[in-house]
């Protein structure tokens, strides 16, 4: 059966302009993502860069009650870690996922192969991981991809179900922006691409 390419019915802006002006916005509130904003980025997500066409990737969508259950499991891994940690500490772990209405858990799906070793894989679900948070950026949503200690942690890994080949690349944090994205810092290209062999 042949399936059709998705063509989102929406307004985009130039992919150039996206990719030009893209930044972080970490102030984040309701509305998240509406049902044709969400196959938009997914759309474009499923379009990184993929080494073999494996599609070493797999995605976790985590919104309302989902918000308060990956808090209890930040904390559970905080606690694990230092039985003494202070209330106030437990506090800030639990309300971690609060600062967006979505957060996708990107997770590199890594697979035995003879010419696609595993940290190619892992590249694919961060270029998957980057497609999607200037897919919202194009669509007029705030995105901000965070790491940190609770993206490595044993507990979490084992709370979200990752598998032994399994990595978690980090979680994309999506929502309304609470104020207009800011100017991109302005960067020099000609310091960082050179020619090579230098003359």
């Amino acid at each position: 059966m042949l399936i059709s390419v998705y063509r989102p019915r929406v307004e985009l802006m130039n992919a150039l302009e996206a990719l030009h002006n893209r930044v972080s916005q970490a102030r984040l509130t309701a509305p998240g993502p509406d049902s044709t904003q969400r196959k938009a980025m997914f759309a474009a997500a499923l379009r990184a860069a993929d080494h073999g066409r494996l599609r070493p990737w797999r995605f976790l969508l985590i919104e309302n009650e989902g918000l308060k259950a990956l808090g209890d499991l930040f904390v559970e891994a905080a606690r694990a870690d230092d039985p003494q940690i202070s209330e106030s500490a437990l506090a800030r772990f639990q309300a971690m996922p609060l600062r967006a209405p979505l957060i996708v858990a990107v997770i590199a799906s890594c697979q035995e192969h003879p010419k696609v070793p595993e940290i190619e894989q892992q590249y694919s679900a961060a270029a998957a991981a980057q497609n999607m948070i200037t897919a919202a950026f194009a669509l007029g949503l705030g995105a901000v991809w965070r790491t940190g200690d609770m993206a490595y942690h044993p507990h979490v890994r084992k709370g979200l179900g990752l598998g032994e080949r399994e990595h978690l690349v980090g979680f994309l944090y999506i929502g309304t922006p609470e104020t207009p994205a800011g100017e991109p810092p302005s960067v020099n290209s000609e310091d960082f691409f050179a020619s090579w062999p230098s003359l």
